[in-house]
């Protein structure tokens, strides 16, 4: 390993702390700080609260702090941690205040989930590229529309900004972080000391619950949706859809367009592929998820979790059906064929 012995610069890290923060979204990244220093890095990790108080995480253990935003003058890197407050609530002056402050004496700026908010409360992603959690990103991109909001992203850098998706996403902006620094070969000693990927498959698409979107407003347009949710392998062709409804193709392509921005084909597609996912999450094997679900075949399934997830059904499977190793001689029990 070529580590570095010593760093001649030294690299504060301040994370930002609150009463409701996230303890994972700060024990994390410090995490992967701690495991660099003991490879060779020279980050000083400190913990800081808008007004210097010791704060209560969000499963009510007290984390002490070393002082409040006047004592990160020169801070290399300010991370923020999210909460589950946000986006329910609005962002309180006194944390936007201090991000604002951190970030005119900091290198980079970082955010942790839906420490996004607070970013972008305090004006520091207007014009900039973005991400938080997958269940709030919408509502991060309605609050603040100046900001472009990534869905998928696990973490976005733009300049010297940096977002991250869910709490465990924080690992990775971390590990980013650290490569940034002292490069990558120290960076996949501290992911494999840690045991986390370096560099996850796939986007955060990949852990939302299927099935789970707000439907349809046109009453139509809803039963569609109940047609093919009650009969998937049926053929449910445009023509038949639009026979179904008792309007023409062109009157169902319009509807889809205004209301879902999709094509009637491409909206059966996404049903088919979360119940799919759904029949994998219950054990399925990915041949009879495609067949249950109504695709034509194993391929054509491998193909839309390919295009949607960036991973294949068994890679998704192996993932999320159970955090069990296997064990078994013949290795993974849920095959792709």
């Amino acid at each position: 390993m070529n580590h570095p012995e010593t760093d001649p610069v030294g690299r504060t890290v301040v994370i930002l702390v609150y009463d409701g923060a996230k303890l994972l979204d700060v024990a994390g990244p410090a995490d992967v700080f701690g495991e660099a220093n003991r490879l060779g890095a020279d980050y000083r990790i400190t913990l800081i609260s808008p007004d210097g108080a010791d704060v209560i995480t969000s499963v009510g253990i007290r984390v002490a702090v070393d002082g409040d935003a006047e004592l990160a003058a020169d801070a290399d890197t300010v991370i923020v941690a999210g909460a589950d407050a946000y986006p329910s609530t609005r962002v309180p002056s006194p944390l936007a205040d201090a991000v604002r402050t951190l970030s005119v004496r900091t290198r980079r700026l970082a955010s942790i989930c839906t420490g996004a908010f607070i970013l972008a409360e305090a004006g520091l992603l207007d014009g900039k590229r973005a991400t938080t959690h997958w269940k709030v990103a919408q509502a991060l991109a309605s609050r603040y529309p100046q900001t472009a909001v990534d869905l998928d992203a696990i973490y976005v850098r733009d300049g010297e900004t940096y977002t991250s998706a869910g709490v465990s996403a924080g690992i990775d902006l971390a590990l980013a972080l650290v490569e940034e620094d002292y490069g990558a070969n120290l960076s996949r000693d501290v992911a494999r000391a840690l045991v986390v990927y370096l560099q996850r498959a796939g986007g955060q698409s990949q852990f939302s619950a299927p099935l789970q979107g707000a439907p349809p407003r046109t009453p139509a347009l809803r039963r569609i949706v109940d047609l093919v949710v009650a009969d998937p392998t049926a053929r449910h062709t445009q023509a038949e859809l639009a026979e179904h409804l008792n309007v023409s193709t062109r009157h169902l392509s319009r509807l889809f367009r205004d209301e879902l921005s999709t094509t009637p084909t491409r909206y059966v597609e996404s049903i088919r592929f979360d119940i799919a996912r759904s029949l994998l999450d219950q054990g399925y094997n990915a041949t009879q998820a495609a067949e249950r679900a109504g695709f034509p075949s194993y391929e054509s399934l491998r193909r839309v979790f390919s295009r949607e997830l960036g991973i294949s059904p068994a890679a998704y499977q192996r993932r999320f059906r159970t955090s069990q190793p296997d064990d078994s001689e013949d290795g993974p029990a849920f095959s792709p064929r």
